[in-house]
């Protein structure tokens, strides 16, 4: 389908503007907005409501007061409701791609891709709602009867990033109705049109006022701080930088809230000696340029074996070389613009940083001339350990490459970082991927792949990569409190 000026104009003529509280579009107390760009040519999208403190504190009003009901729903009302919005949410795929297309610029087919993978949250939470379960036993001593049950934690409160606008909301929000809590969602301020786009689906989906609201705002910390400080909030969920973290565990502490955290990355991509060299390059592009490098996910730095270094080199210039760089909605994008010009600034100085530090520019290396914020494709070799982009997160179409000679070279060079999301190794000896997968300091390894993330897997990281884990079995559990029973042996009076 070609996308025209007429296409993009009828979908945002459809996206709510208002701030959703207790199941209603509102403007912000005091009638403040702010613009959203589009990042491929600087131009507004839109204009919408700028939540308040005030705002903030209706939403978690809100929130509390749908608590105790939406927790005592049957969990089939639940699951159901989850279903519906999984079916209204594939059948306007188009809708969510092109949307996130224009507010965070990624291509339309991974935009596309994104729609399927956050859908998925849903179908995969709506199945587990009914399968909360406890355990009835009797004690070890047999004097009594021990029954443990499942409740929802409570209100939540949801900090979503801007690089995946759907699935980082879905990846939340799903299991949070699954378990029957009710929330606060605050999305980026760069990408907040999917959020309100989503929060209208799932109101036709069914979902009861109050269960979600939506308070996007420019002036976040003052939002959200008051309400980790309330004592109605009883989890909180961030996905972001490490350093914004650390500030908000902090702060999660006075209320000892229950926290997730999926915070930076700085994944390792080995590629050993006896790799099928071709298959590593198709990975290290799909890890590397997934999202054009802006994910927490990218490898972030790609750690070769001597004696394939210089044919893995060549292949994945003529790879990356070949990436057409142009707006999102153009048939031949295969990289969008970076989000905004700080994070182009970023890239391009840990690009020029890593050059100084002796690393050699193999290709690209330059912000794109012109309206919007590209920057070429780049690929860094012999770049030195002591560089700042093997220790500082690039969230750009950067590929820093080094070598190693021995696998405990590997391991060590990879697990020389604070961070611990992810890792990639390309090998066909199946003992070393067993050594990797009990040596790499990571909650995620892919074995010759070059992508992890399925929303049936328990997703997140270890070191300062994050607390908790979303996605899979374990997504759920994040969302539900264990309480414990005791009773008396219903036997020491017969």
């Amino acid at each position: 389908m070609i996308i025209t000026p007429t296409i993009e104009k009828s979908l945002l003529e459809r996206i709510p503007t208002g701030l959703f509280i207790g199941g209603e579009w509102r403007p912000a107390a005091d009638g403040g907005t702010f613009d959203v760009h589009d990042p491929s040519t600087g131009e507004v999208l839109l204009t919408i409501a700028d939540a308040t403190p005030a705002d903030g504190a209706a939403a978690l009003d809100a929130a509390a007061a749908a608590q105790r009901s939406w927790a005592k729903t049957a969990p089939r009302v639940r699951a159901e409701i989850l279903r519906s919005a999984f079916e209204l949410l594939t059948a306007r795929a188009d809708d969510f791609a092109l949307l996130m297309t224009l507010e965070m610029g990624k291509p339309i087919a991974e935009a596309r891709g994104e729609v399927a993978y956050g859908a998925e949250f849903l179908r995969w939470f709506s199945e587990e709602t009914a399968r909360i379960s406890g355990r009835f036993s009797t004690a070890p001593d047999g004097n009594s009867r021990l029954l443990v049950t499942k409740r929802a934690v409570g209100p939540c409160l949801f900090i979503t990033p801007w690089n995946f606008p759907l699935a980082m909301a879905t990846r939340k929000i799903a299991p949070a109705i699954a378990a029957g809590c009710t929330m606060v969602l605050k999305p980026a301020a760069l990408t907040p049109l999917t959020a309100l786009f989503f929060a209208q689906l799932l109101q036709e989906a069914g979902l009861p006022g109050g269960v979600l609201n939506v308070v996007q705002t420019t002036r976040a910390g003052a939002v959200t701080a008051p309400l980790i400080k309330d004592p109605r909030l009883r989890k909180l969920s961030f996905t972001g930088s490490t350093e914004v973290g650390r500030r908000l565990i902090a702060d999660a502490a006075d209320q000892v809230l229950r926290v997730s955290m999926e915070l930076g990355g700085n994944a390792p991509f080995l590629v050993f000696g006896d790799a099928d060299v071709e298959k590593a390059v198709d990975g290290a592009m799909i890890a590397k340029m997934r999202n054009g490098g802006e994910a927490c996910t990218a490898a972030n730095r790609i750690l070769v074996h001597e004696s394939v270094a210089d044919e893995f080199t060549a292949r994945l210039v003529e790879r990356m070389r070949a990436h057409t760089v142009a707006r999102g909605t153009e048939p031949e994008s295969k990289i969008g613009p970076l989000v905004d010009e700080g994070t182009r600034a970023k890239v391009h100085e840990l690009v020029t940083a890593s050059v100084e530090a002796g690393a050699t520019l193999a290709l690209g290396g330059r912000a794109v001339e012109g309206a919007g914020y590209f920057y070429e494709p780049t690929v860094l070799t012999n770049v030195p350990a002591h560089a700042r982009i093997m220790h500082e997160e690039v969230f750009g179409p950067v590929a820093p490459i080094t070598t190693f000679a021995t696998e405990a070279d590997a391991i060590r060079l990879a697990n020389d970082t604070e961070f611990g999301l992810v890792a990639y190794a390309y090998t066909r000896d199946l003992n070393r991927s067993l050594r990797l997968a009990e040596e790499l300091e990571v909650g995620m390894l892919g074995i010759n792949t070059g992508i992890v993330s399925n929303p049936a897997a328990p997703f997140g990281g270890v070191k300062q990569s994050g607390l908790g884990r979303e996605g899979g079995l374990e997504g759920i559990e994040e969302y539900l409190e264990t309480r414990y029973v005791g009773i008396a042996d219903p036997f020491a009076d017969a």
